[in-house]
């Protein structure tokens, strides 16, 4: 039987507007006291991101229901809340010195240092609450809430991962450093977004653990893909300062193959990540249109 195409356009704008819905209701209003880190966390987080984490768990979801399921959508504003909370802190003077993300200024930029360190704490505070109330049986709740909590922290988690990539700057990058560091800081918390939606759709431990491995070689895919842009795309098309990686001679994908070959190992994940997701047929078309579009973007 044919498969119908997914249009990756109209799935990524109706999940990142279901994404928004969700924040603009769940983030306190930028007049609520104190004002002025509620407006930093909302300058953040609606500075116009592609919601691709929410957007993977709700069609992870999908490729165990069949459909999305209702009140998935504040499982996907708490994984935005927790990726903005991790790209204010990353782009603090401390760490990457960043004054332009998604194509505006930066938190600290507009708001000060102070501020903007407390709007990334209070993201990852609210996320958590959010969380702990999602419309699911508590078990899965509880599960849902361990994994993200630990893709998040210093083992193999996006905080360690930043912990390596700062400190392996100025360093000669080899593979074992490189894949360490785009495993945990990027890769956790995408591999963490497939398998939350596929937790809270209902998943079996066998579903989890092709989830899992999907998410793992989807994830790496789409941070070799930011390397290769990074050194490939103005900051203009970028929506960041692009060479950033390059100036602070971070460990990167192309830095140790090359980007050519960088973009054959980023294309080979995803084919390898497309053969976990073949029990699921059809109800999986959109998981993986998702992760075409990872590799394919542009910025």
């Amino acid at each position: 039987m044919d498969v119908m195409p997914v249009d990756i356009k109209v799935l990524v704008s109706q999940g990142a507007a279901e994404t928004d819905a969700a924040l603009e209701r769940l983030l306190p209003a930028a007049t609520v006291v104190p004002a002025s880190i509620h407006a930093a966390m909302r300058h953040s987080t609606f500075a116009g991101g592609k919601r691709l984490r929410p957007v993977l768990a709700y069609q992870a979801a999908r490729t165990i229901c069949g459909s999305v399921p209702e009140g998935i959508a504040n499982l996907g504003a708490a994984l935005e809340m927790l990726h903005t909370y991790s790209l204010i802190h990353e782009d603090l003077p401390a760490l990457d010195n960043d004054d332009l993300r998604r194509g505006k200024p930066t938190c600290h930029v507009v708001y000060g240092e102070a501020i903007a360190i407390l709007a990334g704490d209070a993201l990852q505070t609210r996320a958590f609450e959010v969380l702990a109330n999602l419309a699911a049986p508590a078990e899965a709740t509880v599960k849902i809430i361990a994994l993200i909590a630990n893709a998040v922290g210093t083992v193999e988690g996006m905080i360690g991962g930043q912990v390596l990539d700062i400190e392996s700057e100025h360093a000669k990058p080899t593979a074992e450093l490189v894949n360490a560091i785009h495993r945990a800081k990027t890769g956790a918390l995408i591999r963490v977004s497939i398998v939350a939606g596929g937790v809270f759709a209902g998943a079996t431990d066998a579903d989890l653990a092709r989830l899992d491995l999907f998410g793992r070689k989807a994830g790496l895919a789409f941070q070799i893909v930011d390397d290769i842009l990074d050194v490939t795309v103005d900051s203009a098309a970028l929506g960041k300062t692009a060479g950033k990686d390059l100036d602070s001679e971070k460990a990167t994908w192309p830095a140790v193959f090359g980007v050519e070959e960088s973009k054959r190992q980023a294309a080979e994940l995803i084919d390898e990540a497309f053969a976990a997701l073949e029990p699921y047929g059809e109800k999986a078309e959109g998981l993986k249109a998702v992760a075409r579009y990872l590799v394919d973007r542009k910025n």
